[in-house]
C-alpha cells in the first residue's frame, strides 16, 4: 500500500472521530489536509487538535480553491479563529 493510500485510509478512519463533516472528503482534500498537518506539526498543539483544525479549514474553503490551507488561512482570519475554537486550539 502506498503512503498516499495509507494516509487516505488514516483520514477516513479519523472521520469516525471528527464526525460527518469529513464524510465527503476526497483524495485531493486528504492531500491538502496532510500538508496542513505537516505545516503545523511544530506549533505546539496535539496531533488530534492539528488534524481537527486542518479538516475544519479544508471544509471552510471552496472546492475550487487552489491555495494550500496554510496560504489560505493567512487571508481568512475569521475562518482561522473559528477553526481554532472548533479544534480546541489556542
Amino acid at each position: 500500500m502506498s503512503q498516499t493510500s495509507i494516509s487516505f485510509v488514516a483520514l477516513i478512519a479519523a472521520t469516525l472521530l471528527v464526525g460527518p463533516a469529513v464524510a465527503d472528503t476526497t483524495e485531493d482534500d486528504v492531500k491538502w489536509i496532510n500538508q496542513c498537518i505537516a505545516d503545523n506539526k511544530k506549533e505546539g498543539a496535539t496531533e488530534d487538535v492539528v488534524r481537527k483544525y486542518c479538516v475544519c479549514m479544508n471544509n471552510a474553503m471552496a472546492d475550487s480553491e487552489t491555495k494550500s490551507i496554510t496560504e489560505w488561512e493567512k487571508t481568512h482570519p475569521d475562518e482561522t479563529k473559528a477553526c481554532d475554537k472548533e479544534a480546541g486550539w489556542k
